[in-house]
């Protein structure tokens, strides 16, 4: 079979190869999928540099997220387990882990629900415990992460705030459906929340950006408001002020949604099941802005990680392949 793999750390473009190589075989409790897409999250690009918390033997095939076909034709929804991932014509997962992939998706939508939209619930759900009515500021609104976010927010009744960077991705951010859309390249973030909310501020933040972000946030968190804190795509960890927190009586959440699988994994089923449910009846779709071929998904991995895409970026196989 056709698979991407990394064979040394570096930028993706430059690192993944695509390869024939055997088939992997799945261990005690796992499946063979046969991979029918799979959606390029910047995970993907931190293991190709070495610098993601799970670091598999080279060399390994990324791709972290996908819509596949078990051997008895169910289509599921699955984390391949590394070092076997989805850029790949097969991929390994955990059986007791696959989830029905919802009807009302196509197989890149479906490969795009998955981390982004459980990562969204539980940071605005579980965490931050967003209400109706409320107001939800989102940075990186257009992004993968962010646009997750976005429907979400709005299908649980809060007014949203999108930040973006540039025209384009404030049209997208539009189209997601934020009630105000804020261009960081030319205009003051800070400023633009607060005349946006009457001087009140954001109850809710999802920040998936961090550095500058961050630091925006704690500067327009409403009282009681709630900081979401899910990944550092500027690659700028902040240190919080710990007393800015305490005077202005705002919380900082962290969200690590990996560990409900090992710490909760009955919660990841009832959060698939809500989304299920959204998904059913179009209160989300993920924005799947590009879908490539396998043999672009080094490139496609790479603009992600550039940060120049919009929604997510799918790659996809369209049957499959023999191994």
């Amino acid at each position: 079979m056709q698979a991407w793999q990394v064979h040394e750390n570096g930028e993706p473009s430059e690192v993944m190869r695509l390869e024939d190589v055997a088939p992997p075989a799945p261990g005690d409790g796992q499946v063979l999928l046969k991979v029918r897409a799979a959606n390029v999250n910047f995970p993907d690009a931190l293991l190709c540099r070495g610098q993601y918390q799970v670091r598999p033997p080279l060399p390994f095939t990324p791709g972290v997220e996908v819509c596949g076909e078990t051997e008895d034709g169910r289509r599921v929804i699955a984390n391949p387990v590394l070092p076997h991932g989805g850029f790949a014509e097969y991929a390994v997962a955990d059986a007791a882990a696959l989830l029905p992939a919802p009807e009302a998706l196509d197989d890149a939508e479906a490969a795009a629900l998955h981390i982004g939209y459980q990562t969204g619930w539980f940071g605005l759900h579980r965490r931050a415990r967003l209400e109706a009515g409320e107001t939800l500021l989102v940075h990186a609104a257009a992004g993968g992460v962010g646009s997750a976010a976005v429907q979400l927010g709005k299908a649980a009744g809060a007014t949203v705030i999108g930040v973006v960077g540039g025209a384009e991705k404030a049209a997208v951010a539009r189209e997601l459906g934020c009630d105000v859309v804020i261009d960081r390249r030319g205009e003051d973030v800070v400023a633009a929340v607060k005349e946006a909310t009457g001087g009140r501020g954001a109850d809710v933040i999802y920040d998936p950006v961090g550095g500058t972000a961050y630091t925006q946030s704690t500067k327009v968190v409403a009282f009681e408001g709630r900081i979401v804190v899910v990944g550092f795509a500027s690659g700028t960890i902040p240190s919080p002020a710990l007393n800015h927190a305490l005077v202005k009586n705002y919380a900082v959440l962290g969200l690590h949604w990996g560990l409900y699988n090992t710490k909760n994994p009955k919660l990841v089923r009832h959060c698939h099941e809500q989304l299920t449910e959204l998904a059913a009846r179009g209160a989300i779709r993920p924005l799947v802005s590009e879908r490539v071929p396998l043999d672009g998904a080094a490139g496609a991995v790479q603009r992600v990680a550039d940060g120049v895409t919009t929604g997510r970026v799918a790659v996809v196989l369209e049957k499959g392949a023999a191994a």
